[in-house]
């Protein structure tokens, strides 16, 4: 496949390194200093496109993609208020688009893993549920996108919870989520249970980055002659 990457930060470089070892070609780079037009003109010349930059800059980028007819894999974070406008113009323009808040495939299986766990922990009033993130100081949102996706599958299977807050004392019917940032870590999220009597724990520790980029390229793999919306739940097949 010809490549485009949009952003080509930490990401960016660590999916470039990928693409290339499964003899896919870079064709062109989009960063902070050629966002002009003309650079995107070149999407037509590609086959897919990664989109991994900033909350503010995701979806402006992701339309971009669907009026050159590139398909596009995002993994920014932090812009979902707009997914009703990114799902329509999509759809529109019978777009492909890929997104998930987490290419990880170890990440992915947490997913499912919280579910299963939220299901059974809602019939325990006992336990209260509280989620915990750290990610490396260059981390743009807080909460992380795959903390929010956790707290919200919690939400849809623990009725006693409502909704989830974010570096706060909780009430009783809220998720906390607890962000934190330190330097050099990939990513580390962990869902708690805890009682008076015990604790549970389920967690996914990113050692570093080549998980999330393999995920990616892969998902871009998977998108090849599709049409429409996709996510990791699809390419893995849950």
């Amino acid at each position: 496949m010809k490549i485009a990457l949009i952003g080509y930060g930490k990401m960016g470089k660590v999916i470039e390194e990928i693409a290339l070892y499964r003899k896919h070609k870079v064709v062109l780079k989009i960063d902070i200093n050629n966002t002009n037009e003309k650079a995107f003109e070149k999407l037509k010349n590609t086959d897919v496109a990664f989109e991994f930059t900033r909350p503010e800059s995701a979806v402006s980028n992701i339309l971009k993609c669907f009026e050159y007819n590139t398909p596009v894999v995002c993994g920014t974070t932090g812009w979902l208020d707009k997914w009703d406008l990114v799902k329509k113009e999509c759809e529109r323009k019978r777009g492909t688009f890929f997104y998930a808040s987490n290419y990880s495939i170890g990440v992915n299986i947490l997913f499912e893993m919280n579910k299963i766990m939220a299901s059974i922990m809602d019939k325990y009033n006992n336990y209260d549920v509280e989620l915990t993130e750290i990610h490396h100081l260059q981390k743009l949102d807080s909460p992380s996108g795959t903390a929010i996706t956790l707290a919200n599958d919690i939400l849809e299977k623990i009725e006693r919870k409502t909704r989830w807050v974010n570096n706060k004392t909780a009430g009783n019917s809220e998720i906390n989520i607890i962000s934190k940032r330190e330097d050099k870590i990939p990513g580390t999220h962990t869902i708690k249970y805890i009682s008076n009597v015990d604790k549970l724990e389920i967690s996914h520790v990113a050692k570093n980055r080549q998980g999330f980029g393999l995920g990616a390229v892969v998902a871009a793999e998977y998108c090849k002659d599709k049409k429409g919306i996709f996510n990791m739940q699809d390419l893995l097949k849950f």
